[in-house]
């Protein structure tokens, strides 16, 4: 089966675990695509890598909720990240999140059967 870049953002994203956030930017380097943090927010705002991913669990490198926008209402990403009991405190550049607490650090073993996975196809 070949894997577009959408289908790897869609696969890594699915394998973020309950309670835990990425970055546009971790989803794009295990997806084999370092620079591509941008695409990847294109990707989840016009829903081009599907239906079943938990785009709530997407933030910016900052921890900034910054996808406010592909959601029903403005306030679904946070609430969503509250409801699996993610602290999620506004600041003065919006909605944020601790990185540190909260952030998925997958394994280089993980890292590395991605990278098998897609280099494979």
């Amino acid at each position: 089966m070949t894997m577009n870049f959408y289908d790897r953002i869609k696969y890594v994203a699915t394998r973020i675990p309950y309670g835990k956030v990425a970055t546009y930017g971790q989803i794009a380097m295990l997806c084999g695509k370092p620079k591509n943090a941008r695409q990847v927010g294109y990707a989840l705002g016009h829903n081009l890598a599907g239906d079943e991913i938990p785009a709530h669990r997407i933030v910016n490198r900052a921890g900034l909720l910054s996808g406010a926008g592909a959601f029903e209402t403005p306030d679904m990403q946070r609430k969503l990240l509250a409801g699996e009991g993610v602290d999620v405190v506004l600041t003065d550049k919006g909605w944020k999140i601790n990185l540190k607490e909260y952030g998925w650090y997958p394994s280089m073993e993980t890292a590395e059967k991605f990278y098998q996975i897609f280099k494979e196809e």
